[in-house]
């Protein structure tokens, strides 16, 4: 292996220790929102900086190498791809760490286990863990088939979103005891409809690396 392979490879690594840590924290979130366990919320937390210091490392190391080897074609665009995708990984985190300090916040009174079945929130994090292991395959494999399947699960989410505003504005209305933890589980269900685009621009940067195509602002089939 030449020294420019392997320092690719490295890189590729680094990335690949981000994304699993990222995917415990998605992981560790969906147990703490659903199970209000405020132990694995503040475990989440604590890991943020960890995530923050992955993405310094990567975008110092991504940096490093091509000012050293000055790569071109897909070596580049691997390169220019793995800043994206920590960079990206790093905000799914932000979103994470965002529920787990909503199940931290006491002052909330628990939402009725009904209407969270009917917000869908299992189904969307099921979805978003499902993208995001399976983007990581993509890289892993560099086969991009199935590149378009995990992006139309980010549409699906999209309109679960919208359909729970609709049933939030309706069961507070209801229930004004409950406005200040709906408000909240509102901006929470968009951190989750949020983590679904980030899902889907690390698509888009594998598929720029693997393909040399470029998704953004087109529509995904």
């Amino acid at each position: 292996m030449k020294h420019t392979e392997k320092e690719l490879q490295t890189l590729k690594d680094e990335v690949s220790e981000m994304w699993r840590l990222v995917l415990s924290q998605l992981e560790k979130a969906k147990q703490a929102f659903l199970n209000g366990d405020i132990e694995v919320a503040r475990e989440i937390a604590s890991r943020e900086k960890r995530v923050d210091a992955f993405e310094l490392k990567i975008d110092s190391d991504c940096e490093n190498y091509i000012a050293l080897f000055s790569p071109v074609a897909v070596d580049l665009r691997l390169a220019l791809s793995l800043i994206k995708i920590s960079i990206t990984l790093e905000r799914i985190a932000d979103f994470a760490e965002g529920i787990a300090r909503h199940v931290i916040d006491e002052d909330c009174i628990r939402m009725d286990a009904a209407l969270l079945e009917e917000l869908q929130i299992e189904k969307i994090f099921d979805t978003l863990i499902s993208m995001l292991s399976d983007s990581y395959v993509i890289l892993e494999s560099e086969n991009t088939r199935i590149s378009g399947r995990i992006m139309s699960k980010d549409d699906e989410i999209d309109m679960i979103y919208r359909r729970s505003i609709d049933i939030l504005t309706d069961y507070l209305q209801q229930n004004p005891a409950y406005i200040r933890c709906g408000l909240k589980t509102i901006l929470l269900v968009r951190k989750l409809e949020r983590i679904g685009d980030h899902c889907s621009n690390i698509v888009e940067e594998i598929v720029f690396y693997v393909d040399a195509k470029v998704l953004k602002h087109g529509k995904h089939k």
